[in-house]
């Protein structure tokens, strides 16, 4: 038998996107996404879909201690910004005088260290 035959993988180390760095992937995988969506084949997600990848990448970078954590300030800009986003879009959610007295309860116990029951 050749070497060939004898080892069915021989040479495929070295072959193939798998084998390729990081980079060179997310390069190339960033070519097929502008294509499908030149070509309008892109897959466009649900909100729950969206929803979902997002919780699930947001698991991901907690279990490797990759996570952005979040200032103050900058969990603010992003709650008014996606409050606005959903005003402009309609889908923001109107409080009762009911829901937003346990909120501004909640909120005013929390920042006296207070904890809510």
């Amino acid at each position: 038998m050749t070497k060939h035959t004898d080892d069915k993988h021989h040479g495929t180390e070295n072959r193939g996107f798998a084998s390729m760095d990081k980079d060179k992937q997310r390069e190339i995988a960033a070519e097929g996404g502008r294509a499908a969506h030149e070509k309008g084949t892109a897959h466009e997600f649900t909100s729950e879909e969206a929803r979902k990848a997002g919780e699930k990448g947001g698991k991901v970078a907690h279990e490797r201690g990759t996570a952005h954590e979040f200032t103050s300030e900058e969990a603010r800009d992003a709650g008014s910004k996606g409050g606005k986003a959903a005003h402009e879009k309609g889908t923001a959610h109107e409080f009762t005088s009911e829901e937003a007295r346990k909120a501004g309860e909640k909120g005013g116990q929390a920042s006296h260290g207070k904890t809510h029951r």
